[in-house]
């Protein structure tokens, strides 16, 4: 085994992207405790399952662990790290929860405030294992990035350091994710809207002729503020298309408010990427 010396590391809460990463952080030597009480069978099962070692109460877990993930819904994840600053703990504590900035800046404020050593992190990609592999982006100290970092290494959850300010991992999922989830659920309405009009075979079509790389693309954005001034009425006419079927239009009006901010940069393809961008900040 390559990496750190057997640790113990506590994951709170082993749900389904939990119990994956527990998963790995097993496959590479270490102890992995999870805090049974209060969770359902079902929970119980998976941790079973993914080789986790339960302990009944949460400050005994804390007691043991060098180190606890948190791995839960975003809306619990304050409280999870609340819990764990009102029994102490001196180990790293990971908040790896599809959380905003600032929420995760309150969040550590708290811990800190407890004495505990806070590590920002982001999972990006599916419940990692034989198949798939993940991305466990982290932003915090060094030394105790570090260690986390070798506590992963060689497992198909890969560690990815992003330096010292707290914060960063958690704006790197809400970047990747307000595509990543928004594209879905735009997918679903499209999908709808094809269905009301029985087009649905047609849009399949166009879709496997589309490119599947529109988030790495970002030298084509300043095309896309250039023909602004001509997609915005577009968004609307989709709007009005969209309620005609009984479907939601927020979606299509918020396009059409965003493309509203490129007015200015009409026909101007030649625009630096940057300036393109910076435009969305300026209400």
């Amino acid at each position: 085994m390559t990496g750190a010396a057997p640790s113990t590391v506590g994951v709170l809460h082993p749900g389904a992207m939990g119990a994956a990463v527990a998963a790995q952080l097993g496959s590479r030597g270490h102890t992995v405790l999870w805090c049974s009480r209060g969770r359902s069978e079902q929970s119980r099962n998976r941790a079973v399952r993914a080789g986790l070692r339960e302990v009944s109460a949460l400050p005994e877990m804390l007691a043991r662990c060098d180190a606890v993930l948190s791995v839960c819904p975003p809306a619990a994840a304050f409280d999870v790290a609340r819990s764990v600053a009102e029994i102490g703990y001196g180990g790293v504590y990971v908040d790896a929860n599809a959380v905003a900035p600032e929420t995760m800046g309150r969040l550590a404020a708290v811990l800190t405030g407890a004495g505990i050593t806070v590590v920002d992190g982001a999972i990006i990609g599916p419940p990692p294992g034989a198949v798939h592999t993940a991305r466990l982006y982290l932003a915090g100290p060094t030394e105790p990035v570090g260690f986390l970092v070798g506590l992963l290494t060689g497992s198909r959850l890969e560690p990815v350091g992003l330096g010292e300010t707290t914060g960063r991992a958690s704006a790197l999922k809400m970047a990747f994710a307000s595509f990543q989830k928004a594209s879905r659920v735009l997918a679903a309405v499209a999908h709808s809207l094809a269905d009301e009009h029985d087009v649905t075979d047609a849009l399949l079509g166009e879709a496997d002729r589309m490119s599947g790389r529109i988030l790495a693309q970002r030298d084509y954005l300043p095309s896309v503020a250039a023909r602004a001034w001509r997609w915005e009425p577009e968004m609307q006419e989709i709007a009005r298309t969209l309620d005609a079927a009984g479907l939601p239009t927020e979606l299509a009006e918020a396009a059409s408010a965003v493309l509203a901010r490129w007015d200015a940069d009409r026909d101007l393809a030649e625009l630096p990427t940057d300036a393109v961008l910076a435009r969305l900040r300026v209400p």
